[in-house]
């Protein structure tokens, strides 16, 4: 199974484009096109997976691990801004005649390339995790997103709704074609998890799938954790403190958005100086998310601008950024696939209470008790929520099996 896959010009030119044939059991067998490289550079059995896990103390069924695995470095061809572009990411196939199905894993928020799924370390812990999720039998799905690794030339679209679940979806469907290729039998289920900002980007992909539904896949549930899923009420959280331990998470957001829709209002209007003129030479993929907090500040109304504090719901300056909040939230809608809300009651980084009103407005939308729910990780911050996250969704991603 290790094997460097450069596909034709052709492929490329056929980009999106699918075809339907018939698999070995005479069903119809949906191909993706859009996958550009794919690199086997690592393996672990599934007796290692069991030992890394068990010694890191996080407590999952390490029973279920069965298949040995294979990580491949992908790049796929996506859209961002209407254009198209590669992006890249990890897929790890179990090694197995038995049919499997398929998990997509979001990550947290990062700002440097070097902390890209892609990027990892053979010894990286996240990079052990995802690849313990597919020995089970699971086709795991990690993607760097956009302005990362293969595309880190482009500014990240940090919580942007349309471009991080384009990435997430294009990814799947390259990690599909990957399979085939290496004569790994989808069952067409999957499912979706994620973390912080990765609990937002999987919640994204999920309205898109169920908005749009994918040829070859059938999404069965989905396990969203931490994310600040209502983004006004993050904004609205943020603008009521009075010191905040991740400024740069307010920087992101309105770098990102100001370039992905091309706003022509200066930084100036959302932050003071220096830091409006030194926000945008921040992001530039070399620094971590904690070395451009150094560069900033903690205290809130050293770092907004007043006027954007006391008047952002009343200037009708002002409106085109709350519609962009507004617009980005994933609030607004009725899930139809089992959802598994998770968060940390402790966690003042992205607050529980966002988690809380989300749920409570999706509820309020029309959605099913039976279809959403809510498990507060009591106690949990932000940082150390992480593993109890794991150790909740995983034996419940299991059961589906």
């Amino acid at each position: 199974m290790k094997k460097n896959y450069l596909l034709s010009f052709l492929f490329i030119l056929l980009l999106g484009i699918t075809s339907c044939q018939k698999d070995d059991d005479g069903g119809p067998s949906v191909k993706y096109t859009n996958l550009t490289e794919a690199t086997s550079f690592l393996s672990r059995s599934a007796g290692e997976l069991k030992t890394y896990v068990s010694v890191a103390g996080i407590d999952i069924p390490t029973d279920r691990f069965i298949y040995n695995v294979d990580i491949y470095k992908i790049t796929y061809e996506t859209t961002y801004k209407g254009q198209t572009i590669t992006a890249s990411g990890v897929v790890i196939l179990p090694d197995t005649e038995e049919k499997v199905s398929m998990i997509s894993f979001q990550h947290g928020t990062i700002a440097s390339n070097a902390e890209a799924p892609s990027s990892s370390s053979l010894q990286s812990t996240s990079l052990i995790l995802y690849a313990a999720m597919a020995s089970p039998g699971f086709i795991t799905v990690v993607p760097d997103f956009i302005g990362f690794g293969a595309s880190k030339e482009v500014l990240h679209p940090y919580y942007v709704k349309e471009a991080t679940a384009t990435a997430v979806v294009d990814a799947l469907k390259a990690a599909h074609q990957l399979a085939q290729q290496e004569g790994i039998k989808f069952d067409t289920q999957l499912f979706l998890a994620g973390y912080s900002q990765g609990g937002y980007a999987t919640m994204a992909a999920q309205q898109s799938i169920e908005n749009n539904p994918l040829d070859g896949f059938d999404l069965l549930a989905s396990f969203p954790s931490s994310g600040g899923y209502d983004v006004k009420g993050m904004q609205e959280y943020f603008f009521g403190l009075e010191t905040y331990d991740n400024p740069f998470f307010l920087a992101y957001v309105a770098l990102a958005y100001q370039n992905y829709y091309d706003w022509t209002e200066p930084l100036s209007n959302f932050f003071n100086e220096p830091y409006a003129t030194e926000i945008p030479t921040l992001f530039d993929g070399s620094k971590s998310g904690g070395q451009i907090n150094e560069e900033l500040s903690y205290t809130i109304t050293d770092l907004v601008q007043s006027d954007l504090l006391e008047n952002i719901d009343s200037n009708p300056d002002y409106q085109y950024l709350v519609d962009g909040f507004n617009d980005n939230g994933l609030t607004d809608w009725i899930p139809t696939v089992k959802t598994y809300m998770f968060h940390g009651t402790a966690d003042v980084t992205v607050p529980y209470q966002n988690s809380v009103d989300s749920y409570n407005k999706l509820i309020e939308n029309g959605t099913p008790t039976s279809v959403l729910s809510l498990t507060p990780l009591e106690g949990f911050t932000h940082y150390t929520g992480v593993v109890p996250y794991v150790e909740a969704f995983v034996p419940l991603l299991l059961e589906y099996q």
